[in-house]
């Protein structure tokens, strides 16, 4: 079994920064992608920023130029820099991994429990 253990979340006001941590724990043979989703009330999940083990990052329009997922993540960890936060970044932040727990089985998503961010002034 994978864990995955997030920090980071708080209230900020508009235009804040606010840095969210996650570190993967458990049975991990490899670790392909990782990254981060939100979901605000009333409103579907969305991938926000995710990174691959090969180094190739991906993100949300609205969040492109004020997130950033840090290039020197330690092994099995990723981070989510975010800068000129809106209070339409107010959602529950969820960090995902997609794990092989051994060789030759089929990759599975893992999830962290989530951490509240609260952009208001």
């Amino acid at each position: 079994q994978v864990q995955l253990v997030e920090s980071g979340g708080g209230l900020v006001q508009p235009g804040g920064s606010l840095r969210l941590s996650c570190a993967a724990s458990g049975r991990i043979f490899s670790l392909s992608h990782m990254g981060w989703y939100r979901q605000a009330p009333g409103k579907q999940r969305e991938l926000v920023a995710i990174i691959t083990s090969g180094g190739i990052t991906n993100y949300l329009d609205s969040v492109k130029g004020r997130f950033t997922i840090p290039s020197d993540n330690a092994k099995n960890t990723v981070s989510l820099q975010m800068n000129s936060l809106k209070p339409e970044d107010t959602a529950v932040y969820y960090c995902k991994a997609i794990v092989r727990a051994a060789a030759g089985t089929r990759p599975s998503d893992y999830w962290g429990p989530g951490t509240q961010v609260t952009v208001s002034s």
